[in-house]
């Protein structure tokens, strides 16, 4: 598996606590990244589309609110593998980082 974009990163780890719809997704993307990551609509539907094709999220169940449908995801357990594997690498390019910088004595 190839390194996660920080935006999927962060998408399917909004997803790991309860399903969402996009709005919600939007949000909890940006509290989770402390404000880092603000997706689009575009992109964020984009993402999803992806991450439906390869089976990391999936459609939980669909709403009418003001006669919008409105269309929640859940992370499936591919996609909660995924996350696992990408939050791994991350902790240990971190662990790596701060190693060195300890012996160079920054």
């Amino acid at each position: 598996m190839s390194k996660l974009s920080e935006a999927t990163y962060f998408i399917l780890a909004a997803l790991l606590r309860e399903p969402l719809h996009g709005y919600g997704i939007i949000k909890s993307v940006r509290t989770l990244s402390s404000g880092d990551v603000n997706l689009a609509v575009g992109t964020l539907y984009s993402a999803l589309d992806r991450l439906a094709e390869t089976g990391w999220v999936a459609v939980e169940r669909e709403e009418i609110v003001n006669g919008r449908a409105r269309r929640y995801y859940r992370i499936t357990d591919d996609g909660v593998t995924a996350v696992r594997t990408e939050a791994a690498r991350l902790r240990r390019a971190a662990s790596l980082v701060t190693r060195q910088m300890a012996v160079s004595g920054i």
